[in-house]
C-alpha cells in the first residue's frame, strides 16, 4: 500500500469513524485493485475510495480532458490519462470486475459514496464529478483534518501513519 493510500486510510477511519479493507484486488486480466472501502459501523454510509496523489506540477491536478484507452496503452501518455476524470470512471468505479468485487462486499449500485482521493483539480472538474457521482476529496485538507483530529487527542496512536502526523502535528505547533 503506498504512502498517500495509508494516510487516507487513516483518515477514513480515524476521522470519518469506519471500518476499512484496503487493496482488494479484482478477478480479471485488467489487474484491477479496489484502493480502499470503508463503512462507518454507526451510520453504514459506505465509501469506495480511490486515490491517486501527486505532487509532479504538470500531473498534480484531476483534469477533466478526455480519456482514451489507447492513450492509455502509450507508456508517454499514461500519466495524463491516469489524472483524467474519465480513467477513474471506466477503471476504477465502472470497470466490471469492480463492480462484481463491490457486490461479493454488499456494495450496491447507488448504495455507496464513490471518492476521488487528489491533490486538486481542474475547475471544470467538480461538476462532471458530480454528474458521476463521484466526491471530491483533497488530500492536503485530508492531512491537515488529521492533524488537527490527532493534536487534540491526547490518545496515544498505535497506528504507525496516524502516530507520526499526530507527532508532526505537535512538534509543529510547539514550534510556533
Amino acid at each position: 500500500m503506498e504512502t498517500t493510500e495509508k494516510i487516507v486510510e487513516a483518515y477514513v477511519r480515524y476521522v470519518k469513524d469506519c471500518a476499512t479493507i484496503p487493496n482488494i484486488k479484482c478477478p480479471g486480466p485488467g489487474q484491477q485493485e479496489i484502493d480502499l472501502l470503508a463503512v462507518n459501523l454507526s451510520t453504514l454510509e459506505r465509501y469506495h475510495v480511490e486515490t491517486s496523489v501527486s505532487i509532479s506540477g504538470g500531473f498534480s491536478k484531476l483534469t477533466n480532458k478526455p480519456f482514451s484507452e489507447e492513450a492509455l496503452k502509450q507508456r508517454v501518455q499514461q500519466p495524463a490519462q491516469r489524472r483524467t476524470l474519465g480513467f477513474f470512471v471506466r477503471k476504477k468505479f465502472e470497470a466490471s470486475e469492480v463492480i462484481e468485487m463491490l457486490a461479493k462486499y454488499g456494495f450496491k449500485p447507488g448504495e455507496y459514496k464513490k471518492a476521488i482521493v487528489t491533490w486538486g483539480w481542474a475547475d471544470d472538474v467538480p461538476k462532471a464529478a458530480t454528474q458521476h457521482g463521484i466526491e471530491l476529496w483533497d488530500f492536503r485538507k485530508i492531512v491537515v483534518e488529521i492533524a488537527n483530529v490527532s493534536q487534540d487527542k491526547r490518545s496515544y496512536y498505535t497506528d504507525d501513519t496516524m502516530r507520526t502526523i499526530q507527532l508532526f502535528a505537535k512538534s509543529f505547533l510547539e514550534e510556533k
